[in-house]
């Protein structure tokens, strides 16, 4: 299953191959004041073959025309001055670096793999994603005022050919409760004099920030010596945001500040208008096996509270609970998946929800609460659980009745589907465009590309 997912993202960055230095290069299309060569387009097409992806249709056609269309995109966000934060653009590319890792075992043999160093590798997926984020920021703004009302859901979702109806796995809805294991005050002060230190060191000139960031350092941002990018204060978590707009010397360390996260310390790199940039190190306090183990117990204790009719598992959830995300919400968890966009919702397939909660979700009957288990909170972080599971739907195909939102985001989208067509259509007219002889002859997605 790794394996899968790991050609699935691979396939969403097909221009991280090795340059093909035999492919004597030359003008395919122009778009606007805008060249795509050959050379492009065989990089994508290259890296495709590798991974085993089936374009559909002629790759010479599909991949110049996709490359045409993000440029249509990007022009226009010149035009909206459309930017994107680079602290946003940062942690995308360490959050997929990360997974590339963690799927082909080192960084050494992501490098052999993408035939390129980690540094070259790193600013090919930033211009990637950076590119990926302007465009998916365009496409919201033309398609942002789309809605539906159920007359129009309805009348969608009769006009749908049978085998065109999606088919709705399983599904389960599931609450959640959380407790933290206690933290024994002295690993707390130990983090902090690490902490102190390296600031200490830092304000006499005896070490640079950056150097002790990307040796101590406990987040994704140690690879940039801490370095976060511009970013506004809603980038941050606001005890963060407060301290690092607060900062005016460049070479003094901030204070300690703590935040869901841990312990940092930060160092201001510029400011641009209402950004910021800073680097930081971040510490965390280590759990032991006894302290996770006190807290299941606890929360062991609290399930037969619950079972036993002391108090309600909502209740639980609203006054003992722990967890950030569902507290407020009596424990129902939210499915923030990438599929889940399509109808945002309390329901999950199983592949959808954490590993830790899914195993203990398998062996529940409706209406069961789980024993105490560890899981992983949404900081990464270590903590003791229990889960009840409130509903099991089974597979079936979507009806109006059961599926509404789902009929209704499939519509919206659809719409959503013309409205781009129909822009890109038009801006395409309104492009000077040019493909050279030999590179015309193709059934295009749009029309108006060959004049």
């Amino acid at each position: 299953m790794a394996g899968a997912a790991l050609i699935l993202l691979l396939a969403a960055f097909p221009l991280l191959s090795q340059n093909n230095k035999n492919v004597v290069d030359e003008v395919a299309w122009i778009v606007g004041d805008e060249a795509i060569f050959r050379s492009d387009i065989e990089e994508q097409y290259q890296q495709m073959r590798t991974e085993g992806i089936n374009l559909p249709g002629d790759p010479y056609c599909v991949i110049p025309e996709q490359l045409a269309v993000e440029k249509l995109y990007l022009h226009q966000a010149k035009l909206d001055t459309i930017e994107v934060p680079e602290s946003s653009v940062r942690n995308m590319v360490d959050q997929r670096l990360n997974f590339f890792i963690n799927q082909l075992g080192s960084q050494e043999k992501v490098e052999e793999y993408f035939h390129k160093p980690f540094p070259l590798l790193r600013e090919s997926l930033v211009e990637m994603m950076k590119n990926n984020s302007i465009v998916s920021q365009v496409q919201r703004s033309l398609t942002q005022d789309v809605t539906a009302t159920p007359n129009e859901v309805r009348k969608y979702f009769t006009s749908l050919p049978e085998d065109s109806v999606p088919y709705v796995p399983m599904q389960v809805e599931v609450q959640l409760i959380t407790l933290n294991p206690n933290i024994p005050r002295q690993e707390i002060e130990d983090v902090k004099a690490r902490l102190r230190e390296y600031a200490d060191r830092v304000n006499k000139g005896e070490a640079d920030f950056s150097t002790l960031a990307i040796m101590y350092s406990e987040d994704g941002s140690a690879m940039q010596g801490g370095e976060l990018g511009y970013s506004g204060r809603a980038a941050w978590v606001p005890e963060f945001a407060n301290v690092a707009f607060n900062l005016t010397d460049p070479k003094k360390v901030s204070r300690i500040v703590e935040t869901e996260y841990g312990y940092h310390i930060l160092q201001l790199i510029g400011k641009r208008g209402d950004q910021v940039n800073v680097r930081h190190i971040l510490l965390t306090p280590k759990v032991s096996q006894k302290d996770l183990s006190d807290a299941t117990n606890r929360l062991d204790s609290i399930r037969k509270e619950i079972v036993g009719g002391a108090f309600t598992f909502e209740e639980a959830a609203a006054y003992l609970s722990q967890d950030k995300d569902t507290r407020n919400n009596k424990g129902v968890m939210t499915n923030n998946s990438e599929y889940s966009n399509l109808y945002r919702s309390s329901k999950f397939e199983m592949q959808d929800l954490p590993s830790e909660i899914a195993r203990q979700v398998e062996k529940l009957s409706v209406g069961d609460v789980s024993e105490a288990f560890i899981m992983k909170n949404s900081n990464h972080k270590d903590v003791a659980a229990i889960v009840k599971l409130t509903n099991r739907i089974p597979g079936h195909r979507a009806n109006l009745s059961d599926d509404y939102n789902l009929l209704k985001k499939m519509y919206e989208n659809h719409k959503k589907e013309l409205i781009l067509k129909e822009w890109l259509e038009n801006k395409i007219k309104n492009t000077y465009v040019k493909i050279e002889p030999g590179w015309q002859n193709c059934e295009f997605m749009y029309e108006g590309w060959v004049r």
